[in-house]
């Protein structure tokens, strides 16, 4: 019997995608992420967000306290869920172009929602900076209350998620996802058992799913009397892929160097740049999630609009699957990480069909309105 909602958060199965495996002849493993409680991987990021922030007095349950934050839908869902069990209210700020079904369950939950246009992340009404000013204007209003006679009882505070760059994000994967494929795919849990994964594939939406599962498999591949920082470093066998949607830049970042998008050629060069029907992986900048792993990233695939959309149909018809935008672009770069590793071991005669992992992220019930529809 497990303790309430938080109880179900994470050791979700890892799922044979039967149609592609047979049709490549590699083993393409999907780890179930929506079936978490609250429906993606985010439930652990939410809930390792608001352990760490009780454990330093940031929170109190049910003293009157708000969490913020600021999400295309799938973290702030996570956060309104468990604020709800935790005895926390929950403001989130959104952008507006979403699918209407996201803000309309934010809305269920119990949370506070406000949407904003989209914007870059140096506008200070960007959704992400709208909730962090939210936030402080809580704080401040809170402080005003308390100057005006309430003093001697704690106020309520205002706490700011900050997913994009709190460790707990990354925390939640690196001791939770990363060791969780590892054992799934076979792995000792003394380490000196090596799994049977060859690749393992994910977009980054604030970075914390890749950096944390990567950091935790490559330390798991090296010997373990050998340091963290070796471990890092090490070449391994278990390559690390990024899948990247249209219009984000972090597959350039891979693959030359520099953040760069098409979309910012000249001639092409919009207000927002970001033009996709995918939601959730994709961006511009390195988050501190992001940098944790980025280095550790050894390919990154580009994934168009139109590809994931197919994948989707395919999955639904083929497989029963019915997943989100964010997991069809995983699904199809783990496809071609996987033939291209069957076309390398072919080529050294090498025997076997290689086995890739990625992250099916939520389900499709999110993306009626928009990327299904």
């Amino acid at each position: 019997v497990v303790r309430g909602v938080a109880g179900l958060i994470g050791n979700t199965p890892l799922m044979r995608i039967e149609s592609l495996s047979e049709l490549t002849g590699c083993e393409i493993l999907g780890k179930a992420e929506y079936l978490n409680p609250a429906g993606s991987p985010k439930d652990r990021v939410a809930l390792q967000i608001l352990l760490d922030a009780e454990s330093s007095n940031l929170l109190i349950p049910h003293s009157g306290d708000t969490v913020f934050e600021g999400t295309v839908g799938s973290t702030g869902i996570s956060l309104a869920t468990l604020c709800r069990a935790k005895g926390y209210k929950c403001a989130i700020v959104l952008p507006d172009d979403v699918a209407t079904e996201k803000a309309q369950l934010l809305e269920k939950l119990g949370a506070q929602v406000k949407k904003v246009r989209p914007r870059g992340i140096v506008d200070p009404r960007h959704f992400v900076n709208e909730a962090r000013a939210n936030a402080i204007a809580f704080e401040d209003e809170e402080a005003e209350r308390e100057r005006d006679g309430q003093e001697g009882t704690r106020r309520p505070r205002g706490f700011f998620a900050d997913q994009f760059e709190t460790t707990s994000n990354f925390t939640a994967h690196y001791r939770g996802t990363g060791p969780e494929i590892w054992a799934q795919c076979g792995g000792g849990s003394d380490d000196t058992r090596r799994p049977q994964l060859d690749a393992f594939v994910a977009g980054a939406g604030t970075g914390g799913t890749l950096s944390g599962v990567a950091a935790a498999l490559r330390e798991r591949e090296v010997k373990p009397q050998a340091s963290r920082e070796a471990a890092l470093e090490e070449h391994a066998s278990i390559r690390i892929v990024l899948a990247d949607p249209h219009g984000s830049g972090l597959f350039n970042k891979v693959h030359h160097g520099v953040m760069y998008s098409s979309t910012e050629a000249e001639g092409t060069r919009r207000r927002h740049q970001v033009d996709s029907i995918v939601e959730g992986i994709g961006m511009n900048r390195i988050t501190r999630n992001l940098s944790f792993g980025v280095h550790l990233v050894d390919d990154a695939v580009r994934v168009q609009d139109e590809e994931a959309v197919r994948i989707s149909r395919w999955l639904s018809v083929r497989d029963g699957l019915f997943v989100g935008s964010s997991s069809c672009v995983n699904v199809v770069a783990a496809v071609r990480t996987a033939l291209r590793l069957k076309k390398e071991w072919e080529e050294k005669g090498k025997e076997g069909r290689p086995t890739v992992v990625t992250i099916l992220c939520d389900s499709g019930v999110r993306h009626l309105s928009k990327f299904h529809n």
